[in-house]
């Protein structure tokens, strides 16, 4: 079953760092999406969040260890 995995990061070198790991660690054969989440209301770089989308289309990634993976980031695993 296909899956996509959504790991929120504090910043772009922590979510760079992040995809960077995702081929090592977990065997990713697609490379991650970085996308900026804006924080509501506010305009100013320093407040945004920092996603790393991973396309799981076998549904073999464990979403506890890149919870785990995540939160060496200060970040987290966003819930489906």
């Amino acid at each position: 079953m296909s899956e996509r995995h959504v790991l929120v990061l504090p910043d772009r070198d922590a979510a760079e760092e992040v995809a960077e790991e995702l081929p090592a660690r977990f065997a990713v054969v697609e490379e991650p999406q970085l996308v900026r989440d804006a924080l509501a209301g506010e305009d100013d770089a320093e407040d945004a969040q920092w996603l790393v989308v991973v396309e799981d289309p076998e549904g073999r990634l464990d979403s506890s260890a890149l919870d785990e993976l995540a939160a060496e980031y200060e970040g987290w695993l966003e819930a489906p």
